[in-house]
């Protein structure tokens, strides 16, 4: 195993650095067939002959289907571009779409293309540094990708499209809680300097009971990336997903579920399914920039 593992580092080191802004030594992979199965989804991706990144997004999503939630795949002593597509999470669920689809989009086969764009949506400003240069919440990653034609922020186009303003500090107040910044002062501060610019944040959702509404409904699509917006103080974002909207046009979620453990389809549509939560109060959609 551990030639087997040698002769895969050493290829990848011949050829990633012109592809991506981080070299293969600051990369984490789950197993060595990870860049195997990649570029077989990426040919399949291309096999399927589809124009637009929503039925792109939705293709890999039904690719995915089944593969096991696992949490805190990003974490480690240090900050690599992790590259898991095994194993995810609800946000490793949605930048893994993300990084097939611009692949896709921009005619590349290749997994150091995916990790590319991996990249770029992940971080801020497209390059990792240390932990701090993650974007973890997404108030920030919706804004910091769409500034650089990631991605589109479609919520406010959407009929009753309300806004609301939080304080967007969670990861500072409840720092125990994040391996990475427990007995970390300086990550710390790294992270509140970031805060700082959510302070009083303005940010538009759909509220929870007006997704039974045709209009709204009508308004979305397959492959929309979806973000479940929560009540808890000082957070944005508490899940993240894709829609799934059948021949009927009701809307479902599609996503990477703890509860069921495994990516999914959530049964109940999604209106009633957020009418059984406590502590998710609506959504905000967001796609691919064409």
């Amino acid at each position: 195993m551990r030639r087997i593992l040698f002769t895969i580092v050493s290829a990848l080191m011949l050829c990633t650095a012109a592809h991506s802004a981080v070299s293969v030594q600051q990369m984490r992979f789950h197993c060595e067939k990870d860049t195997v199965e990649i570029n077989q989804l990426l040919q399949k991706g291309q096999a399927a002959a589809l124009k637009t990144p929503n039925q792109l997004v939705a293709f890999y999503a039904h690719e995915l289907l089944g593969r096991p939630y696992v949490a805190h795949t990003l974490e480690g002593d240090t900050e690599k571009l992790t590259i898991n597509i095994d194993q995810l999470d609800c946000t490793t669920f949605v930048e893994t779409l993300y990084a097939l689809a611009r692949t896709t989009l921009n005619g590349r086969n290749s997994w150091r293309d995916f990790a590319a764009n991996l990249e770029n949506l992940r971080y801020r400003n497209g390059e990792m540094s240390d932990y701090s240069s993650r974007l973890h919440y997404i108030s920030e990653w919706i804004v910091n990708n769409r500034s650089r034609g990631n991605l589109i922020e479609v919520t406010p186009d959407v009929p009753t499209a309300t806004y609301l303003v939080k304080n967007i500090n969670f990861m500072t107040t409840h720092k125990d809680s994040y391996t990475s910044l427990k007995n970390n002062p300086e990550m710390v501060e790294k992270i509140r300097n970031f805060e700082v610019g959510y302070r009083n944040h303005r940010m538009p959702y759909i509220k929870k009971q007006w997704l039974a509404r045709k209009d709204v409904k009508a308004a979305l699509k397959s492959g929309d990336f979806v973000g479940l917006v929560t009540k808890v103080e000082g957070l944005d974002i508490s899940h993240l997903g894709i829609i799934y909207k059948d021949e009927k046009g009701e809307i479902y979620l599609l996503d990477a579920s703890m509860r069921g453990g495994k990516v999914m389809l959530e049964k109940e549509n999604m209106h009633d399914m957020l009418l059984h939560s406590k502590n998710n109060i609506g959504v905000r959609v967001f796609r691919i920039m064409e």
